[in-house]
């Protein structure tokens, strides 16, 4: 095993062994309280205590009927869960952030970020992905064509009063991450990468003046391209007060040639989003929802990549730097059962770690 990239230990003992996986629960009626928390998910409560302060992790959107059982305390449909399910997912222990998706495709108001904040705990922190009415070069029809480009590409004004100034009001001290995913660019786009760039750094300067005296909100920016991941961006980006986003998914290449960009950054923090098993190629998120329908189990499982995102964690949360992942359920088939073996692979690798987490589960 190589040495890690950001300075953790590598370790040679194996990860400790996970809490043993909750019994599926007999179907049962939801009631008037609301969607209550799975109490087996306090199973892991020892363990998320053993965990470095600064690691984030958490699943991409939480609407999934499947957790039942692992975040639910019973079955629930995915539009109750949508609309109250957070604050239930918000109480187990190894969920301290989430990508909140859906904002990426409509802006969010102040009020409905502000109706997020309430339902989860104080330490706890959001993601949010922009609005690509920002982030796509290009106007899309219904089934995802390209039309026409976008006149308001990289917009700094447009990204400031549709995306960070109602997260940041909303959100208060809540808000953890500003994510700007850039969409597959067209060649018009690639061609000019210096104009593209260019863009970018305006933007960028825009959003950070906005949080001028919120320092500890992270900028964050993925790309899906992977002709971008060049010193020029790392350049821009460091300028810009932002980092890179490493993309887990088909379109982008394997983490451990993600990993140079991030290290043009350093020292800086780690944000890191798990959408996609490799093993589905570019344009295999209907593949993955079919295999892994009702996601409730590991059903592609990667340990490669587990374990190489496990040591960068530790390396850089190890340096004090914060560290926010996601997961999909398209990672490995389950993303609650994923953070939980990352957990204990990142636990593995501390001081002690091995030792500390098997005594605790």
């Amino acid at each position: 095993m190589q040495d890690d990239l950001f300075g953790a230990p590598a370790s040679s003992e194996p990860a400790p062994p996970a809490p043993e996986k909750p019994a599926k629960p007999s179907p049962r009626r939801t009631s008037a309280r609301g969607v209550q928390p799975a109490p087996a998910g306090q199973a892991f409560a020892p363990l998320a205590a053993l965990l470095p302060a600064a690691l984030r992790m958490g699943v991409s959107t939480w609407s999934y009927p499947g957790w039942d059982g692992l975040v639910w305390d019973g079955q629930y449909d995915a539009s109750t869960l949508s609309k109250k399910g957070l604050t239930a997912y918000g109480q187990h222990p190894l969920m301290r952030t989430v990508s909140v998706d859906r904002s990426f495709w409509r802006p969010l108001t102040l009020e409905q970020y502000a109706q997020m904040a309430l339902q989860v705990p104080e330490d706890f922190r959001f993601l949010i992905k922009c609005p690509n009415v920002v982030t796509d070069a290009q106007v899309r029809s219904e089934d995802g064509k390209g039309q026409s480009p976008n006149p308001v590409f990289l917009a700094p004004e447009l990204a400031v009063q549709q995306f960070v100034q109602p997260a940041l009001q909303g959100l208060g001290h809540k808000l953890g991450v500003l994510l700007f995913q850039l969409s597959p660019l067209p060649w018009d786009w690639l061609r000019r990468n210096r104009a593209l760039l260019e863009a970018l750094a305006q933007m960028l300067a825009a959003v950070r003046a906005e949080l001028a005296g919120h320092p500890q909100v992270i900028v964050a920016v993925e790309v899906r391209d992977p002709e971008l991941l060049t010193p020029a961006l790392a350049s821009v980006l460091k300028a810009g007060g932002a980092t890179y986003c490493l993309g887990l998914h088909g379109k982008m290449p394997p983490l451990a040639e993600q990993l140079p960009l991030l290290r043009a950054l350093w020292p800086g923090p780690l944000v890191c989003r798990w959408s996609l098993n490799r093993c589905f190629g570019a344009y295999g998120y209907p593949e993955a929802q079919k295999k892994h329908d009702p996601f409730n189990e590991i059903r592609s499982e990667d340990p490669a990549t587990r374990a190489l995102l496990a040591r960068t964690i530790a390396g850089i949360t190890g340096a004090g730097q914060p560290a926010f992942v996601t997961i999909s359920n398209d990672a490995e088939g389950c993303a609650p059962r994923s953070i939980a073996l990352l957990a204990q692979a990142v636990q593995g690798l501390q001081p002690g770690g091995t030792e500390a987490a098997a005594a605790a589960s």
